[in-house]
């Protein structure tokens, strides 16, 4: 297996963006994509040890000079452990209800605070697939465009959001052509409660 391929697989088992990565390494989600399709497959040596020490996996496991048995050489992972809170609609919302006594263990740099199992298809385009599972830190607002977890009626759903105050309206807009956008106007928006941000997810290999 490449090296873009082992970075890739290694990151999405991690839940980091293509942004984090490109952050800690200091240089662009492009660059990154670049490694990991492989069209840039000279990395520069201090670049696959800083990208090692993030993904916290051995240098030689990511370049091969290790057998792939050598899941032994992967660095400890520290975690923490989070509650879960049950399943979250990638779609109409659906009601998210605590799993009591039910926690997860999540990477310890992570700010996060509980998670959820997405249900349903509408945010595919964000690499966010049924059955995965969301991280999600606690905040009362998020900036347009980022992923939140959105309370309607009592009810959970994820989506990007877009909030206009000058006009009075929200827009949760989905990762799916196939769902349009939930659109709040007015008074409307008493009804919408931002839960928090998903900051990361960890999905299964497909």
């Amino acid at each position: 297996m490449s090296i873009g391929k082992k970075m890739r697989e290694r990151r999405r088992a991690l839940g980091y963006t293509l942004e984090e990565v490109a952050a800690e390494l200091k240089t662009s989600k492009q660059t990154i994509q670049r490694y990991e399709s492989g069209k840039i497959s000279n990395i520069p040596s201090e670049k696959i040890a800083q990208i090692a020490s993030f993904l916290r996996i051995s240098p030689s496991v990511l370049v091969g000079w290790s057998s792939e048995a050598g899941e032994a050489t992967l660095l400890p992972l520290r975690t923490k452990r989070v509650p879960m809170l049950g399943e979250i609609a990638c779609g109409e919302p659906i009601w998210a209800e605590e799993e009591q006594g039910s926690y997860v263990s999540v990477d310890d740099k992570l700010s996060v605070d509980f998670c959820l199992r997405a249900h349903g298809d509408s945010m595919i385009g964000a690499r966010i697939h049924d059955g995965d599972l969301v991280m999600v830190r606690k905040q009362e607002s998020v900036d347009n465009g980022e992923i939140g977890v959105v309370i309607i009626d009592g009810e959970a759903t994820l989506k990007r959001v877009y909030y206009y105050p000058e006009e009075s309206k929200l827009i949760l807009t989905p990762e799916n052509p196939r769902y349009a956008p939930l659109v709040y106007l007015g008074a409307e928006l008493d009804r919408i409660k931002i839960l928090g941000k998903a900051v990361a997810f960890q999905s299964q290999l497909r």
